[in-house]
């Protein structure tokens, strides 16, 4: 794909022709229920599009199915689908895509990945047979009392979204910028217990490239994966995509954990148990996954 071809998926174009495609982390904000809309064939995926917003020129379905989230000492593998589903806008003033949040339903689906080892960090040990491993780690660990789940999420609006489509598709520089914090479940811990802020997020910079790190952690490399152009170039789908971010710090240790009450207790033994705030170079984070991305105006003319 040349650049003259990459520049027509980079932004909105008067013929309101496809902008772009990227894999994008499973991470935005809720927005309440609006109009209903039943768009069919190709285009059922988008029925959550912002379509009522007068802004919205193109609908974005993206799925994070598979890789992992580092942050200090934990890696949480993940294992659930994750769904991040909106609108996008040309801001004709800088020529950036400005995400908008989904109609009807969560912008972010709130999908919950399994802490290995919960709160203690414990596991069954390899030496056991499988099934014994497996049948400790769920039912005495992830399902026990010690067991934690934990849901990433926009620290900010979902307008705080930065996409540059040209860098994904080229694999090259920051494709997709995302403030987030970590929000950790678990009954001794509250439902208050996060690790970063809105104030202080941990801000990725996801890249279909290679990155470059500060040590300890060394360079891996993402891809923008395979893309299929469907409905007369109305739908672009991209499969197989990877976006990476090993450079991040985690600036804010945890807060909120264990209520109002105790968390001047608790907060500082989840710092301990995660090892956050945590300095850039031994965070990382791999997002796999699929995304379908439409021209708004295809969407509503098939409903």
């Amino acid at each position: 794909m040349t650049r003259n071809h990459a520049g027509r998926f980079a932004g909105i174009r008067k013929r309101m022709l496809i902008a772009g495609v990227a894999v994008i982390a499973p991470l935005a904000m809720a927005s309440p229920a609006m109009a209903e809309h039943h768009p069919k064939g190709n285009y059922a995926p988008f029925k959550f599009c912002p379509l009522s917003n007068k802004l919205t020129e193109l609908c974005t379905v993206a799925n994070t199915k598979s890789g992992e989230f580092t942050v200090g000492k934990k890696t949480v593998p993940i294992t659930n689908t994750i769904t991040l589903q909106g609108g996008l806008h040309e801001n004709e003033k800088t020529g950036e895509l400005e995400f908008i949040a989904a109609e009807g339903a969560e912008t972010l689906s709130k999908t919950e990945e399994t802490v290995p080892g919960g709160l203690l960090g414990i596991k069954a040990p390899t030496w056991w047979p499988k099934i014994l491993q497996e049948l400790f780690n769920e039912y005495v660990i992830n399902k026990g009392l010690t067991g934690v789940t934990e849901i990433t999420e926009l620290a900010k609006p979902a307008s705080a979204i930065k996409l540059n489509t040209t860098n994904l598709i080229f694999e090259e520089g920051v494709a997709l910028q995302l403030p987030v914090k970590v929000k950790l479940n678990n009954t001794f811990l509250g439902s208050e217990c996060y690790v970063g802020s809105s104030s202080k997020p941990i801000t990725l910079n996801l890249t279909t490239g290679t990155t470059s790190p500060p040590l300890p952690n060394k360079p891996i490399k993402g891809s923008a994966g395979s893309l299929e152009i469907l409905e007369e170039g109305n739908l672009v789908r991209l499969s197989g995509g990877s976006l990476v971010d090993n450079s991040f710090a985690a600036e804010e240790g945890a807060s909120g954990c264990g209520g109002f009450l105790f968390s001047w207790a608790v907060d500082p033994l989840v710092n301990e148990i995660l090892g956050v705030p945590s300095k850039a170079g031994t965070n990382t984070a791999i997002l796999d996954g699929n995304l379908q991305e439409a021209v708004a105006s295809a969407v509503k003319a098939s409903e």
